[in-house]
């Protein structure tokens, strides 16, 4: 079911005392590991059964498998073992149990790595420590191409939740996620909010809380000169540390 903004607000009051607050450094891509043992594995081929395959059939199913770019460590480990060997009897092996086992060998290390980032949610987490505990082959492999975006997609949801509960959220950012719920945003839009978006229009408020410092009465000549650099500067960073820490170390400001 697509969250609604009344469905959020409501959570994100519930929630954001208890929850990690989402920033923009903390909402990362998943790691390249995890993205290369997401990819499915290679079928042996198209029509004829592994069973009814001639040695030179076997043989190129199994460098077929070995080509593709995206393969883990352990297939690529099994596949070549086979190919070294060349046995009829070896090549079979892998085709029907050997690549089934290393692509599960290559997802729980994948599933790890996913497990061991700092940014890594709730959802996330629960799902993945019911995998280690007794997942299949076949479970690891449905994690990593479905569950794992749909997990991801719950804490995403939870995130922004509790960026639109802080009391010192900006207009531009508020404005960002009222947008994304208004149109039942996607996981991979919720994903790229807190990867890119969140960031941008952060920076979007800052820069006018910045530029508002020169509205202040008898405001000092090296605070103006501060602002003035920081604005120039104008990255997402430098206007944030300066809002949360530099304008507070100008001398006579």
């Amino acid at each position: 079911m697509r969250p609604t903004r009344a469905t959020l607000i409501v959570a994100a009051t519930a929630l954001a005392p208890a929850l990690l607050l989402a920033t923009p450094a903390l909402a990362a891509p998943a790691s390249a590991t995890a993205r290369t043992a997401a990819t499915a594995p290679v079928a042996a081929t198209p029509e004829t059964p592994v069973g009814e395959m001639s040695t030179d059939d076997l043989r190129a199913a199994v460098s077929r498998i070995l080509a593709d770019k995206n393969i883990g460590k352990g297939v690529k480990r099994e596949a070549a073992r086979a190919l070294s060997d060349g046995s009829p009897e070896a090549l079979r092996a892998f085709l029907e149990t050997g690549h089934r086992l290393a692509q599960a060998e290559d997802d729980r290390v994948a599933i790890s790595s996913i497990l061991a980032r700092k940014d890594t949610g709730r959802a996330v987490k629960e799902a993945i420590y019911q995998l280690l505990d007794n997942g299949t082959p076949e479970e690891l492999r449905a994690f990593l191409e479905t569950g794992y975006r749909l997990a991801r997609f719950e804490d995403d949801q939870v995130a922004v939740s509790t960026i639109l509960a802080r009391k010192e959220i900006g207009p531009g950012v508020k404005k960002e996620i009222y947008q994304l719920l208004d149109n039942n945003g996607t996981p991979e839009e919720f994903r790229a909010f807190l990867e890119t978006g969140y960031r941008l229009a952060q920076a979007d408020d800052d820069r006018v809380a910045v530029a508002r410092i020169l509205t202040r009465p008898n405001i000092s000549k090296a605070l103006r000169k501060a602002v003035n650099e920081v604005l120039d500067n104008n990255t997402p960073e430098s206007l944030r540390y300066f809002l949360e820490v530099g304008q507070y170390k100008v001398d006579g400001k």
